[in-house]
């Protein structure tokens, strides 16, 4: 077996192990969409409601995170912002965000300028497509008469 299937094999064996199930195939790379509906729907049994108000703290919690890899001093202060994005965007299936992420924090962005506004630029163009989606996937809904 090749390192590289051997490493795929690994990963599911730990997916199973904490009861994650199988990968996504968008997760695996078979697929593009900002957000994996039937993953998140996994968390939220099947709730629109449930899923909106997901999507909106991920939403509302993301600038905040890429502002700190945008000012990270050390790459500690990377990898550490990098990591906290990766692990909200496989929350609720936003997998290109997740795959970005993952780059980052795999590199050194805190030393290396170019790779650095690189990163940035491809993460805040995806965090843009998962914000399109989410308000034509939700729209706001109507306030309530008396409300």
């Amino acid at each position: 077996m090749t390192t590289q299937r051997q490493s795929a094999t690994h990963r599911r064996h730990e997916r199973l192990a904490l009861g994650l199930g199988e990968p996504s195939p968008i997760m695996a790379g078979e697929g593009a969409g900002p957000i994996d509906r039937a993953h998140l729907a996994r968390y939220t049994l099947g709730s629109p409601s449930l899923e909106r108000e997901i999507l909106g703290l991920f939403l509302a919690q993301l600038p905040l995170s890429i502002e700190q890899l945008r000012f990270a001093v050390t790459d500690r202060e990377w990898h550490v912002a990098a990591h906290t994005i990766k692990g909200s965007a496989r929350a609720v299936g936003a997998w290109q965000v997740s795959q970005i992420a993952l780059e980052a924090e795999q590199t050194s962005g805190a030393t290396d300028e170019e790779e650095r506004e690189r990163l940035l630029a491809r993460l805040e163009e995806a965090c843009e497509h998962v914000q399109s989606y989410v308000e034509e996937a939700f729209p706001s809904e109507p306030a309530r008469p008396g409300s």
